[in-house]
């Protein structure tokens, strides 16, 4: 008697089992059922919340490109490390989104983050950054911009006069000689062909 019901309760967990996996599936099947009814309803809906803007209401904007932003980095190392010079290089875009970085070997740690913010100040003031310096004399806030850095060694890279990028250098032992670099590597951009 035992052996029997042994058995009806290996059935029984059988029965169970597949009752289980039936309702599941039910489920999961209705889940899919009703969350394709939603999409369709907001895919039928997006198009007329869609609206065209005129051409007035739309800027276009030059940007540098990732292989110029990269001869430019490169081009700025190489200058320094023709000098002996450890540094770090970065070039950023108009809006001070990192495009390029270069650590230069034995490089400071500080020089990094420093290159990227000489590179934005650069462009956000269309200024070598070594002639942003003499402006805190005459407004000491400046300084306080957030990811700005007041010191020689970036330079500003335009197009049709417009900024449009930033190189920015340091870890030299002078903000002249970063800057000296971060001008080799814009030279690079205006002598490529």
């Amino acid at each position: 008697m035992q052996h029997k019901a042994r058995k009806f309760s290996t059935r029984a967990k059988a029965v169970t089992t597949t009752a289980a996996l039936a309702a599941v599936a039910a489920g999961v099947t209705g889940a899919v059922s009703a969350s394709a009814d939603t999409t369709d309803t907001t895919t039928a809906a997006a198009p007329a919340a869609v609206t065209a803007v005129k051409d007035k209401a739309v800027t276009t904007t030059d940007h540098l490109t990732v292989q110029a932003a990269t001869d430019a980095a490169q081009a700025a190392l190489k200058a320094a490390q023709k000098e002996g010079q450890r540094v770090s290089v970065a070039v950023v875009d108009r809006n001070g989104n990192t495009l390029v970085t270069l650590r230069g070997d034995g490089a400071g740690p500080q020089a990094y983050e420093s290159a990227v913010k000489k590179a934005y100040t650069a462009v956000a003031w269309n200024t070598p950054t070594s002639r942003l310096t003499e402006r805190l004399k005459s407004a000491p806030t400046l300084k306080d911009i957030p990811g700005t850095l007041f010191l020689a060694g970036g330079a500003p890279v335009t197009h049709d006069d417009t900024p449009i990028a930033g190189v920015g250098v340091a870890g030299a032992p002078s903000g002249d000689l970063d800057e000296k670099f971060a001008q080799a590597g814009v030279a690079a951009i205006g002598n490529r062909r």
